[in-house]
């Protein structure tokens, strides 16, 4: 099943490390970014490997680096652990050149931050380092000046036909960050999968089951994707008992959304 959940935890608050594994979130994002003042940077980091070295099992683990800092993916590296990398502010693919050389292997998320960064979406999404994109709303909205709801859609539809038109997996929403408000989260989130996205970041545990019901498919989306397996399992075009015509081009949507029970 592909991830929905992503729970970013502080670098610095080892103390939430292993609530984060146990949450029900399908990945774990170690974040030595934002969420951490510059003063605490190089103990977070020594917190994050710590826990790499020393976890068994769990959840998908990955960590979210800063910008330029090399010694932060050389560590991770060092810990032997199969942690993800997300790198900040991506603008260009020549930006993942050394990024990729250092992480020998471990998988990339570019998070796509500036207007910059959006314009070349298709290129970042190209290079063969990268296994998955990822939209940071709040810096783009800083950059580009504009938290439109039109602006906003613009990007995840561009972030989205970048990932899929290079064979990478829909990417997952942004934070959500008024962490109180679950249904703005919830309705957000609604308008984000109907966009084709799939799944969402978050910054705290209570967001998550909202998430997963969000991208959880309904019954009647259910009931209609295996009506379509089964009308098509001979091949050709078919037709389902409601009268809608149904043929090979559908499959790929319809057992997507039974993977996703």
């Amino acid at each position: 099943m592909n991830p929905v959940c992503a729970l970013y935890v502080p670098g610095d608050r080892p103390d939430r490390f292993d609530k984060a594994a146990a949450s029900g979130a399908d990945i774990v994002i170690l974040d030595l970014e934002d969420a951490v003042a510059e003063s605490a940077k190089a103990a977070a980091l020594d917190h994050v490997t710590d826990w790499l070295r020393d976890r068994s099992g769990g959840p998908e683990v990955q960590v979210r680096v800063n910008v330029g800092a090399d010694h932060e993916i050389r560590a991770v590296r060092a810990t032997g652990a199969h942690a993800g990398l997300r790198i900040p502010k991506v603008e260009a693919p020549e930006d993942l050149g050394i990024i990729a050389s250092l992480a020998a292997g471990l998988p990339l998320t570019a998070l796509i931050e500036s207007a910059r960064g959006l314009r070349n979406a298709e290129a970042i999404a190209a290079h063969p380092a990268v296994s998955a994109l990822a939209l940071g709303e709040s810096d783009l909205a800083s950059d580009l000046g504009s938290t439109a709801e039109a602006v906003l859609d613009h990007a995840r539809i561009r972030v989205l036909v970048a990932a899929r038109a290079a064979g990478l997996p829909a990417p997952m929403l942004s934070v959500y960050p008024r962490i109180q408000d679950l249904e703005g989260l919830r309705a957000d989130t609604e308008r984000g999968r109907a966009l084709g996205l799939r799944g969402r970041t978050a910054v705290h545990p209570k967001q998550l089951p909202v998430i997963r019901e969000v991208f959880a498919p309904t019954p009647e989306e259910t009931a209609w994707a295996e009506a379509v397996v089964a009308a098509l399992e001979g091949g050709g075009v078919a037709t389902l008992p409601d009268g809608e015509m149904v043929d090979p081009a559908m499959l790929g949507r319809a057992r997507a959304i039974l993977t996703a029970r």
